[in-house]
């Protein structure tokens, strides 16, 4: 999958749920960026799991900035883990629909742009839409 096709997912999905250890896409890269500006104006639903570093708070600030969220907000959608928790070679992940039966999951490089995205599998998608809900249910302590 390119980075064009993963934009075109992007915009048709309701909810977006991503794993990152850095908002790269979401704060840094100016296509992903103006996509989740419009689609946040369009309702579709953002959630992060993020590692709790210094670094991803000043992220997590500036993506407050750019799409004029409250601390509420900001304090619904994103899931900080204790870096013990979060794997630092992680992939960025998003999970496209993941509540829903037809969910899809893709990754690519967290730090850096390119056009080489993973499609996963239709079950590892599932399975991944899965954990996510557990760590969200886990540490939010509310079912998304």
């Amino acid at each position: 999958m390119t980075l064009k096709q993963l934009i075109k997912l992007e915009d048709k999905a309701n909810e977006v749920w991503v794993i990152s250890p850095s908002l790269h896409y979401d704060v840094e890269n100016k296509d992903f960026s103006e996509l989740v500006s419009v689609n946040l104006g369009q309702k579709t639903k953002y959630k992060y799991i993020v590692p709790g570093t210094k670094d991803i708070n000043k992220q997590i600030d500036i993506y407050k900035k750019m799409y004029h969220l409250s601390e509420d907000e900001v304090s619904q959608n994103f899931l900080i883990l204790p870096e013990s928790e979060f794997n630092p070679f992680v992939l960025e992940i998003g999970i496209y629909n993941g509540s829903s039966k037809e969910c899809t999951a893709c990754a690519g490089a967290a730090l850096e742009d390119g056009n080489d995205i993973i499609l996963f599998k239709s079950n590892t998608a599932k399975d991944m839409a899965k954990s996510f809900k557990a760590l969200w249910k886990k540490y939010k302590r509310v079912n998304l």
